[in-house]
């Protein structure tokens, strides 16, 4: 099966309908995920197959989940899951953030060679930003423990804003160790199509 046999038939089995254009743009993407990597090391995923569905639709499986008109991606790397919800959701604000100046370098040229008017990309640590108004929702695929990750980006949150942290199995002890003023108000396990692994989206909110 192509890449492309491999996107479309995933995309169909999550059951989501995409923009026009959109299967293109996350094809292109891929390329240009797979084209730097060979220099910079974005993934440790080296084969276009496995991107698919390891980086693409795991980070499209979650898509449904987000509302609102804005959206960070704390720690984005690559661009996981940020860039293919910009795609996706074209009615999205989505910024990312990562620290490392060649992990921005590349999400700058993704941003510049698809067209993305709805991506802003941010090089910096997260707890240093300081934009001038908060996010309906913010993001992370693999950037730290739930205490840590709503810790260090409780300032950027709308109040009445979610998080939405992507996980593998249901992490019990880290929401147990939460702080007081964030709770889990929701958790969805994610069915992702040639992904043998358990996937699950924390869904927090501030309980004050």
């Amino acid at each position: 099966m192509t890449v492309e046999h491999q996107l479309a038939a995933g995309i169909a089995a999550l059951g989501l309908s995409l923009p026009e254009g959109a299967e293109t743009k996350l094809l292109a993407y891929l390329a240009l995920l797979e084209k730097w990597n060979r220099v910079y090391n974005l993934t440790a995923v080296r084969n276009a197959e496995r991107m698919v569905s390891h980086h693409l639709l795991d980070s499209l499986a979650a898509v449904p989940f987000f509302r609102g008109e804005s959206a960070l991606d704390v720690g984005s790397g690559g661009g996981l899951p940020g860039i293919p919800l910009a795609i996706s959701r074209p009615d999205l604000q989505v910024t990312l953030i990562d620290s490392i100046v060649k992990k921005t370098a590349f999400l700058l040229q993704v941003k510049a060679e698809l067209g993305l008017a709805n991506l802003n990309v941010v090089t910096g640590r997260v707890e240093d930003y300081r934009p001038e108004t908060g996010f309906d929702v913010i993001t992370s695929r693999a950037f730290s423990d739930l205490k840590e990750f709503v810790s260090l980006t409780r300032h950027l949150l709308k109040p009445t804003g979610r998080w939405l942290a992507m996980k593998g199995l249901l992490p019990h002890e880290e929401i147990a160790s939460l702080p007081d003023w964030a709770r889990v108000s929701a958790h969805h396990a994610l069915a992702v199509p040639g992904l043998e692994a358990a996937r699950h989206l924390i869904v927090l909110e501030l309980a004050v």
